[in-house]
This record gives C-alpha cells, structure tokens and sequence, in this order.
C-alpha cells in the first residue's frame, strides 16, 4: 500500500514559525509533525511513502531520511514550481503505480484509522474516496453531502454564509484511483477541493465520502496546532524519564516525558501532561501546567509561570514571568515580570524585555527586539522578512 504526503507549501498562515522550517517541520510534543505523522502510517501498514517536497526540503528529508528508523520506505518527488495539490500528486505519478494509493497532508496530524479508510474504498471501487470529519466551524474547508450509500452529492470549497449545506469537511485526505491522472493537467496550479473535484462532478464520476472518527487537524493556523499538541499530550499515560535528573524538594505531578539533565528547582510544580527535553533548567517556585512542552537547553528561572504553551529549543523565561497558551520558538529570551498571553506566536531570536505584556493572538516576526515596559497590541513585523500570514 502506498501513500503519498504532500509536503510542497510554505505554511505562511503559521509565521513567523515557518520562515526558517517547512510547515511539516513544525515542532509538535517536542519533534517535527511530520515524524507523527509518519509513525502513524507505518504502524497502520503503509510502508511505501512518497513525499512531494517544494519549501525547504533539506529540513524534511533530515527529519525522515529513507525512512529506516520508521519501519517504511520513503522516496522524494520534487517540485520545481507550485503545482497545487492535485498537481503535486500527479508529478508523483511515476512512483505511485497502477494500484489505489492514498493521499495526506504532510501537516496533517492524526489518530484516524486510514487503514480501514484504504479498504473501504476498495470495496466501493469509486474514482475517489473523500475523508470527512465533523466540524464545529465548515466555513474553513471544503464540504460535503453524502447519501445513505456514501455518495457525495454536492461538494463546495469553503463556502459562505447560506452555503453551508453540511458540517462535514474534507480532512484533505484521499483513496485515490490512479484513473484521476487523466483528468489533472500537468505542469500547471491543479487543487484536488478546487478543481478535480467539481470537473469530476461535472463528468458523472462517483466519489464517495469516507466518515472518519477520531483526531485529526491540518495544523493550518497557531490555535490548530495548539490543539494538536494538547491532544497528543492528553495520549500521554505514564512518567518516561531518559536520563538523570536533579531535583531540589519540586513536586511532580505525571504523566510527563523528561529528557536528560533536566534540573527542577526548590518547591517547583509540574502537572502533567508534560514534556520536557533534555538540559533545561527550571528554577525555584516555578509553576508548569498541563499540556505544555518545553523544548531542549531551555532556561526557566524563579517565579515564572508556563500554562498550555509551547516553548522551543534554547528559549529563556526571565524571573516573574507568566506565558499563556502561548508559542515560543527557538532562542526567544523573554525577560522579568512579563505577560504572554493566549495565542501568541513568538518567532525566534526575539528579545522581549522586561515588564512587557503581550496581548492575545499576536505574532512577532523574527529578530525583534522589544524594549522595556511595552505593551504589545498588534502584530510586530519584521520588514526583513515576508510580512504576509495568509495562504498556504
């Protein structure tokens, strides 16, 4: 059974953490995305990956490689210029073979059983076989109607107000048939949802919906991949410690997944689900809570508090700090007394000094520098950079 992983878009709807990693390559419960990804399809069977590669392919090829450590076999197909969804798929053509093969979405994130997803549609033999899920907010993806036969009867790509027919989205994966090459063009911009699917309505030719239950995201914005990562840590069942540890009267409350050289000051508090990677140190009277990961050689010291958030690798917290369903990436130093509230994205190497609070849902780009006692309304951007945060 092969599968192909759609890896090519530059993720701009996720700066600033994009700019220096491919969206697949996003850290998620302190590893890239794509890694859980690629466990979960081996485990299920699928041991014959293609990856279409386009933004920063070195960064996805050095986190997967041939795809040994995985139990799978993983090729490469690169892209030269952007061929959508659809076109990416078909510029894999060759390595995919004349057998149904199944399609993903390499920031796709995910629990759903994509084996009985697989066999299904090979009991229905239809040119396609659409994965659906139930959504409290259909605006954001394509949707579908289906029949008691699991006929899709209309589909519509992010419909607006009096369009919204069903609450059933496409996950944006697929069973497909390789008889839909005939219908993609090539060497042209061809979306599966905007294109292939409503030329094939239009032409007669039955696609079935697939009900999926489970988890699933497309880690498509910061709150998405929050959600992702909460979930995973909720998965989380026991304490897994790998390495030595130094800890100074703290209480810690699993399950957690600690790394080595991991030091946790006096009457410090972890409650988990938590993760932790190795040389972080963590300093007195900290407060730590669920559903946080904290990447490697972090510096967290006194008096902080870490709730719901994702740090990186390298990141410092400075004394008296609170950090809130926020982002951190790599080499952020965050100073004292500060605020970093709900959904904040804060891009790496940024330094925000002393008694600055940062308001919900803004991103700063990289390499800024914050001065003392600001308080942070908008989005900070860095003219070095792309400013753009919508797309792919």
């Amino acid at each position: 059974m092969k599968v192909c992983i759609m890896c090519g878009g530059e993720g701009t709807r996720l700066r600033p953490l994009t700019f220096e990693r491919p969206k697949p390559c996003i850290s998620i419960v302190n590893k890239p995305s794509i890694e859980h990804l690629v466990s979960h399809l081996s485990n299920l069977g699928f041991h014959d990956i293609i990856i279409t590669v386009g933004y920063k392919s070195d960064a996805i090829e050095q986190a997967l490689g041939d795809g040994a450590l995985f139990g799978a076999r993983i090729s490469y197909v690169y892209e030269e210029s952007k061929l959508g969804t659809a076109g990416s798929v078909k510029n894999a053509r060759h390595q995919l073979g004349e057998k149904p093969f199944l399609v993903v979405g390499g920031d796709h994130l995910t629990d759903i059983n994509l084996l009985e997803f697989y066999r299904d549609h090979l009991k229905n033999s239809p040119i396609i076989t659409i994965g659906l899920i139930s959504v409290d907010d259909p605006s954001e993806y394509g949707i579908a109607e289906i029949d008691v036969d699991n006929r899709i009867r209309r589909f519509r790509e992010k419909p607006g107000p009096g369009e919204i027919f069903s609450n059933l989205a496409s996950t944006g994966m697929y069973v497909c048939s390789p008889d839909i090459f005939e219908y993609i063009p090539d060497g042209v911009k061809f979306d599966f949802a905007k294109n292939l699917f409503p030329l094939l309505m239009e032409k007669g030719m039955i696609l079935d919906g697939w009900l999926a239950r489970g988890n699933w995201s497309d880690v498509g914005s910061p709150a998405s991949l929050r959600q992702a990562e909460k979930w995973l840590l909720q998965e989380m069942s026991y304490a897994n410690i790998s390495g030595d540890m130094d800890i100074k009267n703290a209480h810690i409350q699993g399950p957690v997944d600690f790394g080595g050289s991991i030091y946790v000051g006096y009457n410090s508090r972890i409650i988990g689900p938590v993760a932790i990677g190795s040389g972080t140190s963590i300093g007195d009277n900290v407060l730590i809570g669920p559903y946080t990961s904290i990447g490697k050689n972090c510096i967290i010291r006194n008096n902080v508090r870490i709730l719901s958030s994702s740090l990186y690798n390298r990141v410092v917290i400075g004394q008296g700090t609170s950090v809130s369903g926020a982002i951190i990436d790599n080499d952020a130093m965050i100073g004292d007394s500060c605020s970093i509230e709900h959904g904040s994205v804060v891009g790496p190497r940024t330094v925000i000094r002393n008694r600055i609070t940062v308001h919900s849902n803004i991103r700063i780009w990289p390499d800024m520098v914050l001065p003392d006692g600001t308080a942070v309304t908008e989005h900070m951007l860095n003219d070095a950079y792309d400013t753009r945060c919508e797309g792919s």
